[in-house]
């Protein structure tokens, strides 16, 4: 466990050869405020833990960050970690399940993929641990190296095979487009309480879900614990419904006297909020024309999409995914603006 900047540096120094693997671990199941708590390095022969919460001065990793190929696995979470927590992203990320869905492989998780390339079964018991807890517990650390300590000899595996199957190009493409989607991907969402389901709400509705969204919200900060643990969108959703029935709301018993008064505070205030300011529905884009030659369209490129991907054996969500069927069919877009290259090409469009 590394645990100030001298043994960082020191550490770093001594990194030999091209391969570098990276990995992280949050506490976003714990805490409201959501942080990076560990990092889990390896060159492929040295593995370490690094500590973020102890390292006052993190610029010897940063600056390696940002300068270095990573290897990761399911890269898309720990470059938002990066990017919003150590202000670094790497240039380039090579991310294994990536690697492993291109050749096939159904089950890409990492310790599917250690089983399944290594013949190692890993221990899962720290999968949802609290990783701002100091000290680390034996089995913790163990889990944590874990996800490192066997990058090396599975990405020499994962290489080998994309080259003879002549899909490393593939790779290449794939890995490329997914770090940048998710650098184009914004850090903020603009009204995050419209979560998923409130598009069939009618404005009143969406006046209570925004004021018990926000209610939530506030609590779980107070608290800093994640916003699930106050109470579901589902719950959110079933109180809005109680409301728009004019129905008495039962708050559940272990609500502590503050977070019911709170609760129905923020219900008044949004019975006195003027209907001209009531939040609106989001407009949808213009419903697509569905005739017989869409329909006709969506038919021969899910057809071809499947018999390629039966002929590679690959998954064919890979080669092009439905809504990206249903755009082109539609002529919103052009396969070069939806598609990578590689897909282009078993498509023949």
């Amino acid at each position: 466990m590394i645990e100030n900047t001298q043994e960082l540096a020191e550490f770093l120094a001594g990194c030999k050869g091209d391969f570098k693997a990276l990995d992280t671990e949050a506490d976003s199941l714990h805490c409201y405020h959501e942080k990076l708590c560990l990092l889990q390095f390896s060159d492929g022969e040295r593995h370490a833990l690094i500590d973020p919460l102890a390292i006052e001065d993190l610029s010897p990793l940063t600056d390696m960050i940002k300068e270095s190929e990573l290897w990761m696995h399911g890269a898309d979470y720990d470059i938002v970690l990066m990017r919003r927590d150590l202000d670094a992203i790497p240039p380039v990320v090579w991310d294994t399940q990536i690697a492993a869905r291109l050749l096939g492989v159904r089950k890409f998780g990492y310790g599917n993929l250690v089983e399944h390339f290594l013949g190692v079964e890993l221990e899962k018991a720290s999968q949802k641990a609290d990783w701002s807890k100091r000290p680390l517990t034996e089995k913790m650390a163990e889990y944590a190296i874990n996800d490192v300590l066997y990058l090396k000899p599975m990405v020499d595996i994962l290489l080998a095979q994309l080259k003879e199957k002549g899909r490393y190009e593939w790779f290449v493409e794939s890995c490329v487009h997914a770090r940048q989607k998710v650098l184009d991907r914004p850090q903020t969402k603009e009204d995050p309480w419209r979560i998923q389901g409130a598009g069939r709400l009618a404005p009143k509705g969406l006046l209570y879900l925004r004021a018990l969204w926000y209610w939530r919200d506030s609590e779980a900060s107070d608290w800093d614990k994640p916003p699930f643990m106050v109470c579901g969108n589902k719950q959110l959703f079933a109180w809005v419904a109680d409301l728009l029935a004019k129905k008495p709301i039962e708050l559940p018993k272990h609500f502590r006297t503050s977070r019911r008064k709170n609760f129905y505070t923020a219900i008044e205030e949004a019975d006195k909020v003027p209907e001209n300011l009531w939040p609106k529905r989001v407009k949808v884009a213009k419903r697509r024309v569905k005739d017989e030659a869409f329909d006709e369209a969506c038919v021969a490129l899910a057809a071809k999409r499947d018999e390629v991907a039966e002929s590679l054996d690959i998954d064919s969500s890979l080669i092009i995914a439905k809504a990206t069927i249903e755009a082109l069919a539609a002529n919103e877009v052009e396969p070069s603006e939806v598609l990578m290259k590689w897909q282009c090409e078993l498509l023949e469009i």
